[in-house]
């Protein structure tokens, strides 16, 4: 059996069957709000009965009820009258207003002050300036002062509700930042532990392999030699690394890498095999601001550990130019044969890495193969505003 289609409340059935008690006691015991009236003291209990029945609708039909009301209200005033049909017209007008659409709601209290005031004037010219002002007094309390009420709660009502929602917006956005941040500060430990570590262990792979292929003692002891050495270095750097995670703060906390330490890496590189040229054609003293001078510093580490792994025999060329505004980073290396497969494999974070870190600082990225002189080439170059202007956030990077 289905639910009603116009379900009633408990707290309407309750008023509608007070106003109707009360108003039939109030009939019973004869008290009435007028007299002389064109129909007799029984007529009145119809009015009553119609209005207790509307209260059943303030809710779901409010505006319906309103008027069906005002109708069983003109209706009472022919009969004796009861003040209990009176007082439950106020309670409609006031469901009207706080449960009616929003326009109804407006528009009944402008409606009350029309009524109120055209029938102030009528009764003043009907039956004078003292009992007119005294009946246009009881229709505004019959009329607008329910209506501004209502009006009043349902504003309060929306307040709190807007107020609600807010909250619950500010819960939600809170939410979304912390999981924004999460990603973002699990997106930035990523980076920093590819270019930290596995850098270390793309030359331990490299020299152990050719360890194991060397006849001559010595240069397997040498070989092995450089293994230790970045296996030492790489496990320093990943204990910092976990009591960074653990705890938030470190011990020996190591000082961030700038391009002041870009000696020291490519005599690194150059200990590993390659063989590189350094153009830096900056203005001497000049100096960058800190996130630029460690990215550009990262993109270049990151540039000749995927030479280690992938570039073929030949000079790696590594430029610094710095002009209007900008830092430009251009790390060439000669492009193996599309056949050879890498010394070590891999999996494609570094450049993610790369990209990451440029789009941050809003700059412009692009990797891929290019023409040169000597044969194809891999080559990656940055460009990273260091100055006011800011470039929008644009990264591109060559198929």
């Amino acid at each position: 059996m289905g639910a009603p289609r116009f379900p009633v409340r408990r707290d309407d059935l309750s008023i509608a069957c007070a106003g109707l008690i009360g108003g039939l006691l109030l009939w019973r015991l004869g008290q009435h709000t007028q007299a002389d009236r064109p129909l007799g003291e029984v007529w009145s209990l119809l009015p009553l009965t119609v209005t207790a029945g509307l209260v059943l609708l303030r809710r779901t039909r409010p505006l319906t009820a309103l008027l069906l009301g005002a109708l069983a209200l003109v209706g009472d005033q022919l009969t004796s009258g009861s003040l209990a049909t009176v007082l439950m017209f106020t309670d409609l007008v006031y469901a009207a207003v706080l449960y009616g659409s929003r326009p109804a709601a407006q528009r009944i209290p402008i409606v009350a002050v029309l009524v109120t005031v055209a029938s102030t004037m009528g009764f003043i010219a009907w039956y004078g300036t003292s009992e007119g002002v005294f009946i246009g007094v009881v229709i505004g309390l019959v009329t607008f002062a329910p209506a501004a009420t209502g009006a009043l709660v349902r504003n309060h009502r929306e307040a709190a509700e807007a107020a609600r929602l807010q909250a619950k917006q500010s819960v939600r956005l809170a939410e979304m930042d912390r999981a924004q941040a999460i990603t973002a500060e699990r997106t930035r430990m990523a980076r920093e532990l590819h270019d930290m570590v596995a850098n270390r262990l793309t030359a331990i792979a490299l020299h152990s392999t050719a360890a194991l292929s060397l006849d001559d003692p010595e240069s397997a002891r040498n070989a092995l030699a450089v293994v230790r050495e970045n296996g030492v270095e790489g496990l320093s750097e990943m204990r910092r690394l976990i009591g960074l995670l653990r705890d938030g703060s470190e011990t020996d906390p190591a000082p961030v890498p700038t391009l002041d330490g870009l000696g020291a890496l490519v005599a690194d590189a150059r200990a590993h095999g390659l063989d590189i040229t350094v153009e830096d054609t900056r203005p001497p003293g000049s100096e960058l601001p800190p996130p630029v001078d460690f990215a550009a510093y990262r993109i270049i580490q990151e540039s000749l550990a995927n030479t280690l792994k992938h570039a073929a025999a030949g000079t790696v060329r590594v430029r610094l130019a710095q002009h209007d505004g900008e830092l430009t980073v251009q790390v060439t290396s000669p492009l193996d044969d599309r056949s050879a497969p890498p010394r070590v494999p891999g999996s494609g974070a570094g450049l993610i890495g790369m990209r990451e870190r440029v789009a941050l600082l809003h700059g412009l990225f692009r990797a891929g193969p290019q023409p040169a002189a000597e044969g194809r080439c891999w080559q990656v170059c940055v460009t990273l505003p260091i100055g006011r202007r800011v470039l929008g956030t644009t990264v591109k990077e060559t198929p």
